[in-house]
């Protein structure tokens, strides 16, 4: 998550930050689910432009100083793939291995993000 954020600079593009994330994940050994991903905040919680966790640096909208994103990759130790069960909302993996699911919400920065949100551990 935190290879994702550093790339939140303005000028850079959507894909630096699905790049840096996929580009850590897989170095790794693990995978990056595809079918979810992070997404713009404003007025509603879930807003455009979406913030994949993979990607091709230099691709994609530009990001602006002061614009908002939900970065949130969610990465497997086996294949990519999820599946949402009955209630709607609990997402597992098809393969049945472990994941993760992190998340932040930043401020696009000139010359480095900002964190606005808060995790437990921090406090």
């Amino acid at each position: 998550m935190h290879k994702g954020i550093e790339q939140a600079v303005a000028g850079n593009r959507i894909g630096d930050i699905g790049h840096a994330i996929q580009s850590h994940v897989e170095a790794a050994g693990f995978s990056v689910v595809r079918d979810l991903v992070g997404h713009g905040i404003g007025r509603q919680l879930h807003e455009d432009p979406q913030v994949p966790n993979y990607g091709r640096p230099g691709k994609g909208l530009k990001l602006e100083l002061g614009q908002c994103l939900a970065i949130e990759p969610m990465v497997n130790l086996g294949r990519p793939d999820v599946v949402t069960q009955g209630d709607g909302w609990t997402v597992v993996t098809r393969d049945g291995r472990w994941s993760a699911h992190f998340e932040h919400t930043i401020a696009v920065g000139r010359e480095a993000p900002e964190i606005l949100s808060v995790s437990p551990r921090s406090v």
